[in-house]
């Protein structure tokens, strides 16, 4: 089998049957030009289980587990394409395991004078708006981003509150969290219940509190 002149049909099937965009056939045509390479150096000139075993194994070295895990799917994609135009009499790609573990990523936090800038500019949305759909708009931005700032609350969370859900005169949130489990968040600073309490006396809703 001419391995290269394969990779090069089947691009031209991505783009021509499969519709992929442009930077989808890239991604696809440097992945396998990198397996091509490694197939080229070996003694066996073949696609085989210990072949593509020993590719991934380098993959794995060589790059992060997501870049890896990108470049298994377009080999696989490949081989598959390769046996449905019987080009292989079978697909050695389905007797190997492919799955890892993929290490675990923290969530990055926003530096404390980003958070400063967004709020500032939060507030002069507001002492710039001239139209009462605008301050309205502009009060609402301003609530959330106070309430999720000092709350640390999901954003998921936050779009799905319920006017009954906040009470001000407590200080209080309900959330509905994950699982349906319910927690109270009590909210400490005057800065951020005078946001809420400005919206809410704009939000005409008995429903969601945030519109």
């Amino acid at each position: 089998m001419d391995v290269k002149k394969e990779i090069s049909d089947y691009l031209h099937y991505c783009k021509h049957q499969k519709k992929l965009s442009d930077l989808s056939i890239k991604a696809y045509e440097i992945d396998l030009r990198q397996f091509l390479a490694y197939t080229i150096s070996l003694p066996e000139h073949e696609i085989s289980k210990a072949v593509i075993s020993g590719y991934i194994q380098e993959l794995l070295q060589k790059y992060t587990p997501l870049s890896a895990k990108r470049k298994i799917a377009s080999i696989r994609a490949f081989l598959n394409y390769l046996e449905f135009e019987e080009l292989l009499d079978a697909n050695p790609m389905k007797k190997i395991k492919t799955k890892f573990q993929e290490p675990k990523r923290l969530p990055r936090t926003i530096p404390l004078n980003f958070i400063e800038q967004i709020l500032v500019a939060a507030h002069k949305e507001q002492e710039m708006a001239t139209t009462q759909y605008g301050v309205f708009v502009a009060l609402r931005d301003k609530a959330m981003l106070e309430t999720l700032f000092a709350t640390g609350m999901r954003v998921s969370e936050l779009c799905s509150l319920k006017t009954g859900d906040i009470d001000l005169d407590e200080g209080t949130i309900r959330i509905m969290g994950k699982g349906a489990k319910e927690r109270i968040i009590q909210i400490g600073n005057i800065e951020v219940i005078n946001a809420l309490r400005q919206y809410q006396n704009s939000n005409k809703s008995n429903s969601d509190f945030f519109l």
